[in-house]
């Protein structure tokens, strides 16, 4: 039991140092432009990302309470932090989902200067893709942090958006986007998934995180999906009250 708790001290420093990005003001000046119209009337409750399931595919999962300091900092309308585990525990990620529809400047930061600001350093940092079902591609960012003296905290860091249902790999791509969304956008969501690097073994962390992320990102995109319909659902249903009297 003692060993299994100092495993988990990577996945929580990890975490932790993706949630404190939120609480950093490096707002990108270039996107704020972009992020000025009015959010949506009806805002994310903030426990509406519990609806992701517990269950996703082989992995069981549970919630991780977090300091409400750290949740204020995050400035999301609703977030989640939950680990989830595989084969009886032996494998294990912890994962960070945070929304905002009204506070989106503090939505685009990156991974690598705000983990520097909390400690780590940056080992390594990769764009890559991922398949997932009907052609759909997961585009993503891979980092490798360290902290500690001669590197004792190895982490592994899965880290991409969801804009409007569409998946974003870094700053620049969503960018680019949002200059042809403009006030369209609903929603900026963030997915970090994190794994403590063991015994120099990199690689195996990375296919880790790799194959949660595929397992779970469906889930996750429908879990926005539904959000958003329901609220187009209650934005109308007043009007649909009013036009019947």
């Amino acid at each position: 039991m003692k060993s299994e708790k100092l495993d988990r001290r990577p996945i929580v420093a990890a975490i932790t140092a993706s949630v404190l990005m939120f609480a950093f003001g490096l707002t990108y000046h270039t996107l704020a432009v972009q992020l000025v119209a009015p959010p949506p009337t009806i805002p994310l409750v903030h426990d509406a990302l519990e609806r992701l399931p517990l269950e996703i595919a082989d992995w069981t999962g549970e919630d991780i309470p977090m300091d409400k300091a750290i949740v204020r900092a995050t400035g999301t309308d609703a977030h989640i932090n939950r680990n989830y585990s595989r084969k009886n525990g032996l494998e294990s990620i912890s994962l960070f989902v945070g929304c905002s529809v009204s506070s989106f400047d503090r939505a685009i930061h990156r991974p690598e200067i705000c983990y520097a600001r909390a400690g780590w350093t940056l080992m390594d940092r990769r764009p890559m893709e991922l398949s997932l079902d009907e052609g759909i591609k997961l585009p993503y960012s891979m980092f490798q942090f360290s902290r500690g003296d001669l590197n004792r905290q190895k982490s592994m860091v899965l880290h991409y958006y969801i804009v409007n249902g569409q998946y974003f790999e870094e700053v620049t791509a969503l960018q680019a986007k949002l200059w042809r969304l403009g006030a369209t956008v609903n929603y900026i969501a963030r997915v970090l998934i994190v794994a403590p690097v063991r015994a120099s073994n990199a690689e195996t962390a990375e296919k880790l995180i790799s194959s949660f992320a595929v397992d779970s990102a469906p889930s996750i995109a429908e879990l926005f999906e539904n959000i958003q319909n329901d609220q187009i659902a209650e934005t109308t249903e007043p009007l649909k009250t009013g036009s019947s009297r």
